[in-house]
């Protein structure tokens, strides 16, 4: 049996359903999970979405956006299904790890390459520009209706995995659902403009701080930016305004791969955000420092100071530039 024909035949059977999003949730990774929560309402499901941090702001306005749990509040409660959305291998499920005890079954639904394969039934399309899309397939199949909630957290997916249908990953198929979620009703130029064309100040000041940080290496192929802890203090900004900030390094004629490393709330932690133009990659990169991702955009969370990756970031990347690999 197909990997995604497993995965209807257990949704079918099952009465209760745990949905969980990574760590530090982006926009594929809620957008997804939401999408397929609220199809599972549909067809009579039980369903409950847990994430060990809180959902961004600039999407929170999604339909059951506020329905998300942190794991230690689940309770005694057991689940037919455990369902991981986006989560590209287990360390990215954080404190949500635990479900697994309480699921008599597990399934993961992916597109990252690097994906190990880690839950009893696994669907991993890497071909697929987000997760959103393999989502989207998966609905269709169990015939659930398309309607305007569903068509918003889908298109909030797709548009922030893609870079808003800018990256190279952005297939034709990518443009067939999205013709599909308009025709449900999806309010586009509003959704747009909440996604890409707002911006609160803290995110503005946050902006300002990591451009004054963007230095060049390597004969200008390779730009790096850091945020320190102090940063965001100073800036009155939360970690998910940096979410995008990385792309400033890549967007400069002549440009090859960047890298925004930025303190978190963890002591001692620092995460790197790696961006390539192809045929650059950078997913070797992120795999090599214990993360993984895509070719284009990858990502690690790494024990040390700012001052310590720095160099060794630099160092990686102009390695990769050089042996292509």
């Amino acid at each position: 049996m197909r990997p995604m024909e497993e995965i209807i035949e257990a949704i079918h059977r099952a009465e209760t359903v745990a949905v969980v999003s990574h760590v530090n949730p982006d926009g594929d990774t809620i957008g997804s999970a939401l999408a397929l929560k609220l199809g599972l309402d549909k067809l009579g499901k039980r369903t409950a979405l847990f994430c060990q941090d809180r959902v961004p702001d600039r999407i929170a306005f999604l339909r059951d956006a506020g329905a998300y749990r942190r794991p230690e509040n689940a309770g005694d409660g057991r689940y037919d299904l455990l369902i991981c959305v986006d989560v590209a291998d287990e360390h990215r499920m954080g404190r949500c790890q635990c479900l697994t005890e309480r699921c008599a079954r597990s399934i993961q639904i992916d597109h990252h390459g690097t994906n190990p394969n880690y839950a009893e039934m696994n669907c991993v399309d890497a071909k697929a520009p987000a997760t959103a899309l393999v989502i989207h397939e998966l609905l269709e199949r169990l015939s659930v209706p398309m309607d305007a909630d569903i068509a918003a957290c889908l298109y909030v997916a797709i548009s922030t995995d893609t870079g808003n249908f800018a990256f190279a990953s952005t297939n034709p198929e990518t443009f067939r659902v999205m013709a599909e979620l308009m025709e449900a009703g999806l309010p586009l130029s509003e959704l747009n403009r909440r996604l890409y064309r707002q911006r609160e100040i803290p995110q503005v000041l946050l902006t300002q701080r990591c451009l004054s940080s963007l230095t060049f290496h390597h004969g200008g192929d390779i730009t790096t930016m850091t945020l320190s802890k102090q940063d965001f203090t100073d800036c009155g900004a939360m970690a998910e305004h940096a979410d995008t900030l990385v792309n400033y390094g890549l967007d400069i004629l002549g440009v090859r791969m960047t890298a925004l490393l930025r303190e978190t709330s963890v002591p001692g932690e620092v995460k790197l955000s790696l961006r390539a133009v192809e045929p650059a990659s950078v997913s070797g990169v992120a795999k090599h420092f214990g993360g993984g991702g895509h070719a284009q955009a990858s990502g690690a969370t790494v024990k040390g100071s700012l001052d310590e990756w720095l160099p060794r970031c630099v160092e990686a990347m102009a390695k990769a530039l050089e042996t292509g690999e």
